[in-house]
């Protein structure tokens, strides 16, 4: 069973940045796919951000050409950064990796925007 750990999130001022972070519990370089997802109140999931171990990245429209998503294989951590953020971008986050075809989630963490 691998654990995805996240940390980030809180509150950020419309305009600035929000960097998330999630620490799976076996190596990085072993994931085929790496993923963020967000919440916004009683509402599913939606997609935000993956990238494939093949080199291929996707965005959702609402923040494509905000974000970025990466992975430090040295740290074993992944990243989801967006850039300008707006109001619309308060949600819980929840970071996703695949190993060995299993899908596994992170617990999730709340990102308010907010002056």
């Amino acid at each position: 069973q691998v654990q995805l750990v996240e940390s980030g999130g809180g509150w950020v001022q419309p305009g600035g940045s929000l960097r998330l972070s999630c620490a799976p519990s076996q190596r990085m370089s072993d994931a085929s796919v790496i993923a963020w997802y967000r919440a916004f109140p009683k509402k599913q999931r939606e997609f935000v951000a993956s990238a494939s171990s093949r080199g291929t990245s996707d965005f959702a429209d609402s923040v494509k050409q905000r974000a970025t998503i990466s992975r430090d294989v040295a740290k074993n951590t992944m990243y989801l950064q967006i850039d300008g953020v707006i109001p619309e971008d308060t949600a819980v986050y929840y970071c996703y990796a695949r190993f060995n075809f299993e899908d596994y989630w992170g617990q999730g963490v709340q990102v308010t925007v907010s002056s």
